[in-house]
This record gives C-alpha cells, structure tokens and sequence, in this order.
C-alpha cells in the first residue's frame, strides 16, 4: 500500500522578518512496517542554507535559514511512504506480566533494552504524577499481561476523555487534561505515555499522520487531513508496539509514523527562531493524505 502526503505551513508577519533559522520534522522515517520512497521539501524564500540529518532518536530533520527579508514563509513537503498491509505483520502476543517487564527494564543489559530506559524517564512535557499512576492502576492488575493491560488503558482513555480540539493547546500542562477529561490526539498520547511510565514500563510519544474518509456522499477536501498522535510501549520480546488511544484501535495500514521521541517536543513538525516579524503573525497548516496505488 502507498500513500503520498503532503504537509503545507505558511506563516504570515506582521512586519518583516530578518533572519529565520528553523528545524523541521516533515518527513517519515523509515520503520519495520514502513519505508519512506521519496520526499521533496520546497521552501519559500528560498533558505540560504538547507541540511538534513538524523536527530538523536533516528527521526530525519531538516535544517534551514533563510537571511533576506520575508513578510510570507511557506514550507511544503511531500513524500510517499509504502505500508505493509495487516496481512504481512502479525498479531502481537499478549506477552509477560507487566511487572516481569518492569524487573526486566532494571535488569536486562541489552543495548536496545538501554535504549529504552530513556523512555521510563520525565520529559519535558510528561511528568509522572501520583494522578498518573491512580489513573493507569486499575488496567494493570497483578500478573496482567503486558499488552492486555495496555489494551485496556488505550481503551479508556478512548471512553473517559472528549476529543475536544478547542480545549486544549500545545502547552497546556497535562495535569489539566486529567482534571477535565479532554483533549486533543496529543494530549491523549502524552497521557497514555505518562501511565506507563508512572507503571515503570517505557513509553514514548509518535507522531504522525491518519488517512482520512470524507463522510458518506461528499467528496474528499485538499486539505482537510492533519497530523495525527499515538503512543508506543516496549515489550522486551517484541520490542515497540504502537497504540492509538484517540481511535482506539492499533495502528495498521492507515498511520504513517512520521517521528518519535520521548514527548511532543522532540518532534515538533517545524520549530525555529526569528529576527523581526511583529507584535503577531497568522498560521495556517493543511495535510492531504492520499491513497495512489
């Protein structure tokens, strides 16, 4: 199965902008269920200067500065991915007891098992709470297998919180997600995140995006996809199995990772400094997700 996607920002200023150095997270990496065939990046005005390399969880990022006057900047990228279909990826296995999994993260010397400690810790955005723990306790009951404990947190998040996109913004603390009840794909990652880890198991933030179905009798908008969050869970035997607490449904043919890391900040789409452009600007982002074979 292939898909292209095309991922397109723009920002208006207020005044000009001088000087522009930004890093950018906009194209897929490649996966054991995914390979990235082709991705073009076209950026306007043109940057002064442009690399690419991979950052320290592997995902590819772009680097760019642009160092003559703009009052517009627009960045698109386009890429398509190929997906192995369900029927070439097997079913996880339900696996050990989470808290065998647990013992085995403070004992297992391997370097992917080094690796993934990382993803036990605090990050910047996630922070284990005792609220965190009191909310993921109840799935994961003494001698629960690991990815049935999952299951069930994946799934009441999915029935306890309200996708409400007007609630919440990229900053808002993850406590008030908990207070409230709801929420954004984002938020539900991070809080999926911030459970296991509060459960001493390894989690980490992935971003990416959802191919999209218009309803029943209208035709499909440019534009009208967007980025998509969900959360994976390391299993020492199976390594990481991803979850989508949003849809509540494991990831297959219609998510395309596009990064990880061990929240949303280590994989902020577009992120950067600027001299100038003031007191406001205005910004508009449309992702189109299109199935082409």
């Amino acid at each position: 199965m292939r898909y292209r996607i095309t991922h397109r920002t723009e920002y208006a200023y207020a005044a000009a902008v001088t000087l522009c150095h930004n890093r950018m997270h906009l194209v897929p990496r490649d996966t054991p269920r995914q390979t990235c065939l082709s991705s073009r990046v076209d950026i306007d005005p043109q940057p002064s200067v442009v690399s690419e390399r991979l950052d320290f969880f592997g995902n590819r990022m772009h680097l760019a500065s642009i160092e003559r006057a703009h009052a517009r900047l627009r960045i698109e990228v386009t890429s398509e991915v190929g997906i192995k279909t369900n029927a070439d990826r097997p079913d996880p296995m339900p696996g050990e007891a989470w808290e065998r999994v647990r013992e085995r993260m403070t004992q297992d010397l391997r370097p992917d098992m080094l690796d993934a400690r990382q993803y036990r810790l605090d990050s910047p955005m996630v922070t284990i709470e005792p609220a965190l723990f009191d909310y993921a306790a109840p799935s994961f009951t003494p001698a629960r297998p690991l990815i049935e404990a999952v299951h069930e947190l994946m799934r009441r998040i999915h029935e306890d919180f309200q996708y409400d996109p007007g609630f919440t913004v990229v900053s808002t603390p993850l406590d008030t997600v908990l207070e409230h009840r709801r929420g954004v794909c984002q938020d539900f990652a991070h809080l999926a995140v911030g459970c296991l880890r509060a459960m001493g198991l390894a989690a980490r933030y992935v971003s990416g995006y959802l191919e999209t179905e218009p309803p029943p009798g209208q035709e499909r908008l440019d534009g009208a996809d967007a980025s998509h969050a969900w959360f994976a869970v390391y299993d020492p035997d199976q390594g990481w199995l991803d979850f989508d607490p949003t849809n509540n449904v494991v990831p297959m043919d219609r998510h395309i990772t596009l990064a990880w890391g061990r929240d949303y900040s280590d994989v902020t789409p577009l992120r950067g400094v600027i001299t100038g452009g003031g007191s406001h600007h205005e910004l508009s982002v449309a992702v189109d997700v299109v199935r082409v074979d």
